[in-house]
């Protein structure tokens, strides 16, 4: 009968990541971002107004891991228009840059961009499992956002009984 010793790994060296830089610096670029929003939601109105549109509707849907925008409509008043061509700077961080990049986006990219930043900050995941759908409007004349989220869920309760 041969003996032989159980050859394990070493234990492994302790881990060199600093989780309160990485957290730090994910608070930090929130902040930036954050701060970079009143800006472009003014331009954006600004835009809009410009263009006639009072408001805008964007619809969004999503579960098992994928959420998308269903539609975007621009309205002036009760009567639904087209977008215009008209640009508008848009103030944004890129991943591997701190620096603030401006871009010229058309009015729709604008509203599209502002709603998939405004589901990530308030409800991140809505995409995932049961999902979520709902409905942004952007009123340019009262110069707000507004957001009616509906999140789905998979519900079960659990009835014992003894006779």
């Amino acid at each position: 009968m041969n003996m032989t010793e159980p050859t394990l790994a070493p234990p492994m060296a302790p881990s060199t990541v600093d989780m309160a830089q990485i957290f730090t610096a994910h608070a930090e670029r929130a902040a930036r971002i954050e701060a970079l929003r009143p800006g472009n939601k003014d331009r954006l109105f600004d835009g809009l107004m410009a263009a006639g549109i009072t408001h805008v509707t964007v619809t969004f849907d999503g579960a098992g891991d994928s959420g998308q925008i269903e539609s975007i409509g621009a309205w002036s008043g009760e009567i639904a228009v087209d977008f215009p061509a008209t640009e508008i700077e848009y103030a944004g961080l890129t991943w591997d840059d701190p620096e603030v990049e401006m871009r010229s986006l058309s009015l729709e990219d604008v509203v599209e961009q502002l709603a998939y930043d405004f589901l990530s900050d308030t409800h991140g995941g809505w995409e995932n499992n049961d999902g979520a759908w709902g409905e942004f409007c952007f009123d340019a004349a009262a110069r707000c956002i507004h957001l009616e989220f509906n999140e789905r869920f998979t519900s079960s309760e659990l009835f014992t009984h003894d006779f």
